[in-house]
């Protein structure tokens, strides 16, 4: 991210120029107090983007840049984006895609001082019809449909400044969050080389059971596969037995079942039943639909529907429980956990008490402001549903993981608040999804139980927890530099063995396993670049200490710098 923020300014004047006479805008115009009016012919960046060539009219921007940057700059200007003109028709004409481009439109002007809302829709959609180029920024800029592009400078570096900004506040933040970690594991006098590696599997076999499900009453089919444990097994003496603890794994947005084979093999190597089931309304199959122009976009039902296609899984699990001979006597319905990613996390979120949070959607989601939240395009589709008290909580699931989860907005703190039971939450440094300070760190703040966990992984983005995509699920279009360091193996091993841990301690009262719930084991299991914390406490008033860069000793913060709200830039 940072890398990106170096050039991002100059990528102002790249992003969005480069074409043909008669085609598209010739020029880049943009005015820059007190300076005055500056242009630049677009020729000029297509000749540096297909040669590498600086000519007289790029030397003046050029000269101001390191190499590093125009090394980038020109990789930016030649990458090309392999989607479909259907593709971008598709998200560009959906709620999400509109509320994007109108924020572009913004810092993309036409010729007369326009927002360029409809002209960069246009272009994009030409240029990704266009076979012989594609969608590459030269091309895009081929296409606006304005002999000249006026960018909005002064509001594009504002945005730039105060982005770079909040990067420095999540960067500081996560720092002294893993200082204080590393502080409380120096205590520690636990030699986890003596103890059980949790993050090698177990020693129980397990089985796999195919289902799919129908919910007639909103016709939903919903694909499940359940990881059984095999009865009579046995671990150090250890003679295995039903009904087996009822663990329910929930994907996120336009993913599947596959994405966290991985979690539900390990849980089932150590005695857990493991149901992971597919959400028919947000998964990769919709998306694929949705891309291809067979099918609508998601919409506002998926945050109940969600929630409710775990509370239908669950009560077909205790009807067949009692009929299907595979499954009769073998689930534990007084024992269930949920884990779930990125849109999963909001839903297990749900189950575990949290209700949505109107009153707080009103108060973000205003279409006149603008957000370095991404997560929040897709939460403040939430206000187009009926106002009302859902009855989303599930009294069955005792203990949740969220990974990544989306709840700053949609549930935010009235709704955080109200969860009662254990809550053990995941984040990535640099994740820009869903910005780990405002959908993980800080909603952990608001959690009111004292069974509480918040594990930070350096460096993790939104992609890192899931398996590598399959042909059937690699569906989203997000470019290589956002998916994270290539080598997940590290957060595999994490994510498995703190689910161990936190499962055998909160859902099936084994205090034995609490010890690996400690900063501690996360310093003992860390690997760089994906360094493991683990927090158990932290305070709303421990937090706006962090924020405001006050010691944490003090007892009030000295000029506290005001805390963002996810649609509000940081101000110094």
């Amino acid at each position: 991210m940072k890398k990106f923020l170096r050039y991002l300014g100059l990528g102002f004047l790249s992003t969005f120029l480069t074409a043909t006479p008669g085609l598209g805008a010739e020029r880049i115009s943009f005015y820059y107090p007190p300076f005055g009016e500056f242009s630049l012919s677009v020729n000029s960046l297509e000749t540096f983007a297909k040669e590498g060539k600086i000519d007289q009219d790029f030397s003046f921007y050029a000269s101001r840049a390191t190499p590093e940057q125009l090394a980038q700059l020109r990789d930016l200007l030649q990458q090309r984006f392999n989607v479909t003109p259907t593709l971008v028709s598709q998200v560009t004409y959906s709620p999400i895609g509109e509320q994007l481009v109108q924020q572009l439109g913004k810092l993309l002007l036409t010729e007369s001082r326009k927002n360029g809302f409809y002209a960069i829709r246009a272009s994009l959609i030409l240029s990704a019809a266009d076979q012989q180029e594609g969608l590459t920024v030269v091309n895009l800029l081929r296409k606006f449909p304005s002999d000249t592009i006026r960018v909005n400078f002064t509001e594009g570096l504002r945005i730039v400044d105060d982005l770079s900004q909040l990067i420095k506040k999540k960067d500081e933040v996560f720092a002294s969050l893993q200082k204080e970690a590393i502080a409380q594991a120096a205590t520690s006098k636990i030699d986890f080389s003596q103890k059980p590696d949790l993050r090698s599997p177990g020693k129980f076999t397990w089985q796999k059971k195919s289902l799919e499900l129908n919910d007639i009453s909103r016709s939903r089919r919903l694909p499940v596969d359940i990881y059984l444990p095999s009865a009579g097994s046995q671990k150090a003496g250890e003679l295995l037995s039903p009904p087996f603890p009822l663990i329910v794994i929930s994907h996120g947005l336009a993913s599947d079942r596959s994405t966290f084979v991985y979690l539900a093999e390990h849980l089932a190597s150590y005695g857990f039943a493991v149901a992971v089931l597919e959400h028919p309304g947000s998964n990769a199959e919709r998306f694929q639909q949705y891309f291809a122009g067979l099918a609508g976009p998601p919409d506002a039902a998926e945050f109940i529907n969600r929630p409710l296609d775990i509370k239908y899984l669950l009560n077909e699990l205790q009807r067949l429980d009692k009929s299907d001979p595979t499954l009769q006597g073998k689930l534990n319905f007084q024992q269930v956990g949920a884990i779930g990613q990125s849109f999963g996390g909001y839903t297990v979120l749900t189950l575990a008490g949290a209700n949505i949070n109107f009153s707080q959607l009103r108060q973000d989601c205003n279409p006149d402001n603008s957000s370095f939240n991404l997560s929040l395009f897709l939460q403040c589709q939430a206000n187009d549903l009926p106002p009302k008290n859902y009855e989303l909580k599930d009294d069955r699931i005792k203990a949740i993981i969220a990974i990544n989860p989306i709840d700053s907005s949609v549930l935010g703190q009235g709704g955080i608040s109200q969860i009662k039971i254990p809550v053990m939450l995941v984040a990535g440094s640099q994740d820009v999804f869903a910005p780990p300070v405002f959908e993980q760190i800080r909603p952990f703040t608001w959690l009111s139980d004292s069974n509480k966990y918040l594990a930070l992984i350096e460096n993790a983005t939104h992609f890192s927890a899931i398996a590598e995509p399959t042909p059937q699920n690699d569906v989203l279009p997000v470019p290589p530099a956002l998916l994270g360091p290539p080598d997940r193996a590290a957060v595999y091993s994490y994510l498995n063995a703190l689910s161990v841990a936190f499962l055998e301690t909160h859902l099936l009262n084994r205090p034995e396993y609490r010890s690996y719930l400690q900063p501690s084991y996360a310093t003992f299991i860390s690997k760089e670049p994906l360094n493991l914390s683990i927090l158990q406490s932290l305070s709303v008033a421990q937090f706006n200490q962090v924020w405001s860069g006050s010691t944490p000793q003090s007892s009030k913060p000295s000029n506290p710098q005001p805390i963002p709200t996810p649609y509000q830039p940081l101000r110094q």
